[in-house]
């Protein structure tokens, strides 16, 4: 689990963080502080792994507390979420070596995308104690822009996840059920299954099962375009 701080004054931004963060599996808010000095404090009193950060604040502003974080070397990481769009600041910010910058007004996608990209990354880098070059490139310098690509569960092929996600592509428009899938892609029902399943563990499909008067349980799927750039992993 990874432990968040939030620093930004603005309660409804804070609470519209805390609201995107609570959709995310893996991370723990911990505290919210209003201002840097309170930051500062709050972080000698718990662990943080990941600071949700404002730039723009009465006092000190998000930039100072970053420049705390690296003279004091603080093993924390942030990602700025700020109306700051300007280049110099953006510029600090990441020569301050943020691990990514959200510009205000900004989607849940794209929030999303940020912290399941970091929390990839730290699992990564929590595994293993070195990494070859090709390694570094792809999963943490992002050199290879075809993307990490993942293990499936065991079972499951990637020819045979290609031809699900296309039939799922082609039926997404309203809910459909275990055996249409099966039927666009030629393969039995309980094998279109396993597919289907590992989609909604991806969070990609959310799924309902409806109990008819007689018969077997009807699994409708719903589509999540939100989460749907996590299947590049895996294609």
């Amino acid at each position: 689990m990874i432990n968040v701080m939030i620093v930004e004054d603005d309660p409804m931004v804070a609470e519209i963080n805390k609201r995107y963060l609570s959709k995310i599996g893996g991370f723990r808010l911990t505290t919210v502080a209003n201002s840097v000095d309170d930051a500062i404090l709050l972080l000698g009193k718990g662990e943080i792994q990941l600071i949700l950060l404002d730039i723009f604040m009465p006092g000190k502003q998000g930039l100072e507390l970053l420049t705390y974080l690296r003279k004091n070397e603080l093993e924390v990481d942030v990602i700025i979420i700020s109306a700051a769009s300007d280049l110099e600041r953006i510029k600090k910010a990441l020569r301050y070596g943020v691990v990514d910058y959200l510009i205000k007004p900004f989607e849940f996608e794209r929030f999303n995308a940020a912290l399941v990209s970091y929390q990839q990354k730290t699992r990564f880098t929590d595994k293993l104690k070195a990494v070859s070059q090709q390694e570094l490139d792809n999963y943490l310098l992002h050199r290879d822009e075809t993307a990490i690509v993942e293990e499936l569960p065991k079972g499951l092929t990637k020819d045979t996840l290609k031809q699900v996600w296309e039939a799922v592509q082609e039926l997404k428009e309203v809910p459909f059920s275990t055996e249409e899938v099966a039927n666009v892609v030629g393969i039995s029902r309980v094998s279109a299954r396993k597919y289907l399943n590992f989609l909604k563990d991806l969070g990609i499909l959310d799924v309902k099962v409806i109990y008819g008067t007689i018969g077997r349980p009807v699994y409708q799927h719903e589509y999540n375009q939100i989460n749907e750039y996590l299947i590049k992993n895996f294609l």
